[in-house]
């Protein structure tokens, strides 16, 4: 029997916004993996912190978390290719995601590449876009309106498009999109609306209006939502 690969949402950085059934894989699990800096660093096994427990295999799953870099196709490869050994061996297997795995995770990456081949399970976590929606104490979506997610990597005229197209947005990966973002905002005439939350439900967190919020500032771990309604209630 092989071991069973599992997709553990972490939620966006509280430990305790880990969810139960992801408290009690991680403690069946043998083997635990998680992304990282090139340096090691990791928010997915930060905020799971508490709850891994001792006498784990740990893997180190080192991503650049950069544009354009041509390696990082390979460091899946070898990514899936650690996690496939433990699995063949019949152990099964805790990935890490921040958030939700299936929500812009890294978990998509590794399981695309291990699919058909292990079993597969996914623990949905809490996402960053609804930490930020608990932090302005606005809802992200009532009633009859629609709601976009959308990535701020998009070229201008797409990221509009889009835009224009919700009642509720939620604009991720900011970083060092936020001018283009602004730009696009300030053509809708939503800049007055827009919130800006960087690292929601962390000790780190920190709510403001996008116009306060200068590039220097802009972290990629950040959302910004735009309600074109009249604020709730």
């Amino acid at each position: 029997m092989s071991g069973t690969l599992y997709g553990v949402g972490v939620g966006p950085g509280d430990p305790e916004l880990v969810t139960l059934k992801a408290v009690r894989v991680l403690r069946d699990c043998p083997v635990v993996a998680y992304p990282a800096s090139l340096d090691g660093k990791s928010l997915a096994r930060a905020a799971a912190e508490p709850h891994v427990g001792a006498g784990k295999t740990e893997i180190v799953i080192r991503l650049p978390f950069t544009p354009g870099r041509a390696d990082t196709d390979e460091r899946y490869d070898r990514a899936a290719q650690d996690l496939a050994g433990h699995l063949a061996a019949g152990r099964d297997v805790a990935m890490l995601c921040l958030g939700d795995p299936l929500v812009y995770g890294t978990f998509a990456h590794v399981m695309a590449r291990l699919a058909g081949r292990f079993p597969i399970s996914v623990v949905p976590g809490v996402t960053s876009l609804s930490a930020a929606a608990a932090a302005t104490s606005q809802p992200l979506a009532i009633r009859d309106e629609s709601l976009a997610v959308v990535p701020a990597t998009l070229d201008e005229e797409p990221l509009l498009e889009q835009m224009k197209a919700a009642d509720s947005i939620a604009v991720v990966k900011v970083g060092r999109h936020l001018a283009k973002l602004k730009r696009v905002l300030d053509r809708l005439g939503l800049t007055a609306q827009a919130r800006y939350v960087e690292f929601a439900a962390t000790g780190a967190e920190r709510v403001r209006a996008l116009g306060d919020v200068g590039q220097a500032d802009s972290a990629y771990f950040a959302v910004v939502l735009v309600r074109k309604t009249e604020a709730f209630p």
